[in-house]
């Protein structure tokens, strides 16, 4: 047996080989041709060359600028439209009628110019999802009958055993079989720290793997990966449309007709009723339709959309479209699922409080030796922190679980019980006042207490599903981004929810509900305020989520569900996400305001100046394809929208040395942090 990986031997052929033409885009090409051609029109016009020579320059010029946007434009007319490229063609056209060729040569340079830019700006957008692709290896080390083998992923099957060493990118999605390791998650989840893995622990392809060897079981096939999902998923959202951009491209084919249409008439009517000379009425026509074409206000909104999709997908938001985007901007509340989103959705112990001379150490020791036999969540938090402290626990010599009220049994000859004031009082024991008065202090803060007795009163253990630590500072983010209410919708009871709520500082919170209540609530809060995002695990509050204006599923990597259910999905399991998104979708909404505005701006200045200023199509053509391409550029900013994570500001749950608390004093001063 040897671990010396084998490189496994596959049979490869050489791929066809095509037309170098076909492989190269033909666009800049012929842009660079119509160059050329106006520098060759220019200085054989200069040089004194025969008209003819000149007049093939000028249709040279014509044909390699105009290639594009004649096929563009006819195909718009095969489906009833008319877009932009057809009204350049004909000012192009019409600059020729009236021997202006080299206006509508430049004219279609610039054109043609400015939508091979505009393909490059869109296509870093694009081009930040298309990255992705590249993080997934092209090969893996696989553990095959003892021998180690490297091998194509796309070869890899469910079940197969991948090793990982230090440095490499996860080629597929698993569960750790073996070893223990840091991971780079950013890829997916946009978390900025590594994450600790070991035996059990899930990875995703695109990942990487940081100091430790790990030996990893292949769950997913490789083209149904987390990262294969989320590429899919994002370049569904990027063909998705805006409601503004739909709107902007209705507006388009009728505000294209009308150009048409005005221009026809401003072609006929100056020189039938004015006297206006026809070829310098005609040319002016000519201006009108280029400067008064809607290039930069149709680009406006996919230019943002798609940079806000892009950035989002590096920051492991996955928006599945423009829509989704843009109604974010608009949320008036935000209600959020209490247990997995404010908090952790992991009990810790909070608080040991000896009652009498015992020593906390010791009653959570005593406590941890009955319950480490529990399957229940608030037993298991007990056992994790006598672990933590490396406390030594004995087995129990009898052990009953008392499903809904605690458990019992003999730990070092002497009956025990602990768990609720309820099995207690079955037990025919009654709770010193001194000490339910601490217990309804600590439940009173969201806390499940658990009492132990054994041949007296040993004190009480409070477990809380822990807060988030940035949970307070983010509802803060969200107050100061515009949200008027953020409410907390939870199953658990009134009492602690309340708790989780003032720590927090949510505005509402509406407790007991079961699922079908959610749905209720998001309904009435959407009566109440308006658009409403419902942030959940993407499971249970699958019905709340749906009915929202907009679902939002946290801490969804690798869950096939959330990914599904939600209209955004926040791959990291960090309600920062929630901030960010907000934020980047309102800088989104912003910058296509921006655009808009912008975009009708020129186009009135530009008409005005062709109708009044005599302007030259060469600087009503700069002056528009100018503002096309600035629009893009703006739009392109929001590929740099930084991330500011709410970081904890003081929020309970620091570790502090344990404390007794003496049992005459009823408040809750000094205690156990766990």
């Amino acid at each position: 047996m040897t671990d010396t990986p084998v490189k496994a031997h596959t049979e490869t052929t050489a791929p066809p080989r095509h037309s170098t033409l076909k492989n190269v885009n033909l666009e800049p090409f012929l842009v660079a041709i119509t160059a050329a051609c106006i520098a060759a029109s220019l200085i054989g016009e200069q040089a004194g060359a025969p008209g003819w020579l000149i007049l093939v320059f000028n249709v040279g010029a014509y044909l390699a600028g105009g290639w594009f946007g004649v096929k563009a434009g006819m195909a718009s007319l095969g489906h009833g439209e008319i877009n932009v490229d057809l009204l350049m063609i004909l000012a192009a056209v019409g600059a020729a009628l009236v021997n202006q060729w080299r206006e509508g040569a430049i004219l279609l340079f610039l054109f043609s110019l400015s939508n091979v830019l505009q393909q490059y700006a869109m296509d870093r957008s694009r081009n930040a999802i298309k990255a992705l692709m590249k993080l997934r290896p092209n090969e893996a080390t696989v553990r095959r009958d003892g021998v180690l083998t490297v091998v194509p992923v796309e070869s890899l099957v469910v079940g197969d055993i991948v090793v990982i060493r230090p440095g490499e990118r996860f080629p597929i999605d698993g569960r750790v079989k073996e070893g223990q390791s840091n991971v780079d998650q950013s890829s997916i989840t946009g978390e900025s720290m590594p994450v600790w893995k070991q035996s059990g622990d899930d990875v995703f392809a695109g990942t990487v793997n940081q100091n430790g060897s790990l030996e990893i079981l292949m769950t997913r096939a490789v083209n149904d990966s987390t990262l294969s999902r989320i590429i899919k998923m994002v370049e569904e959202a990027q063909d998705q449309r805006a409601p503004t951009q739909r709107f902007l491209e209705e507006f388009e084919q009728k505000y294209a007709k009308i150009v048409i249409g005005v221009v026809i008439l401003f072609i006929i009517f100056p020189p039938l009723l004015l006297g206006v000379p026809f070829e310098s009425n005609f040319y002016k026509a000519m201006v009108l339709l280029t400067v008064a074409s809607p290039c930069a206000l149709v680009i406006s909104t996919p230019a943002a959309i798609l940079s806000g999709i892009a950035r989002g997908a590096q920051r492991g938001i996955l928006f599945k479209g423009g829509a989704y985007l843009e109604h974010m901007a608009v949320l008036k509340a935000v209600a959020l699922d209490k247990t997995g989103t404010i908090t952790t959705g992991r009990p810790v112990v909070t608080d040991v409080i000896p009652f009498g001379t015992l020593s906390p150490q010791e009653l959570l020791r005593l406590t941890a030796v009955i319950e480490a036999h529990s399957e229940h969540p608030v037993a298991q938090a007990v056992t994790a922190e006598a672990r933590r402290q490396s406390l030594a626990l004995a087995e129990p010599d009898t052990f009953e679980a008392l499903p809904g009220m605690g458990v019992r049994g003999e730990v070092e000859g002497k009956l025990l019980h602990v768990g609720t004031a309820r099995l207690m009082q079955q037990e025919g024991l009654t709770v010193p006042a001194q000490l339910g008065d601490i217990q309804s202090v600590l439940e009173s803060e969201g806390k499940t207490t658990l009492l132990s007795y054994r041949d007296g009163w040993l004190g009480l253990i409070a477990v809380a599903d822990e807060i988030r630590p940035n949970a307070a500072e983010v509802i803060k983010q969200l107050h100061q981004a515009g949200v008027e209410r953020v409410v907390i919708l939870t199953g658990d009871n009134e009492r602690a929810a309340a708790g989780v709520a003032r720590r927090v500082g949510a505005d509402e919170v509406r407790a007991n509900l079961l699922p079908e209540d959610k749905l209720t609530a998001i309904k009435a809060l959407e009566k109440q305020v308006g658009a409403v995002a419902m942030v959940g695990d993407g499971v249970n509050d699958a019905p709340a989520l749906a009915a929202a204006t907009i679902g939002v599923a946290m801490g969804a990597a690798g869950t096939d569900v959330a990914l599904e259910t939600a209209d955004v999905v926040l791959m990291a399991d960090d309600l920062s996400s929630l901030a960010f998104a907000i934020h980047l979708s309102r800088r989104a909404r912003r910058i296509m305001l921006q655009n808009i505005t912008f975009a009708l701006g020129v186009i009135v200045v530009l008409v005005l100046s062709a109708l009044g200023l005599n302007l030259p199509m060469t600087l009503g053509v700069v002056g528009h394809e100018g503002s096309t391409l600035l629009v893009v550029l703006n739009g392109l900013r929001l590929l740099m929208v930084q991330d500011n994570r709410a970081r904890s500001k003081g929020l309970e749950g620091a570790s502090v040395s344990p404390i007794s608390h003496a049992p005459s004093a009823p408040k809750v001063e000094a205690r156990f942090q766990g």
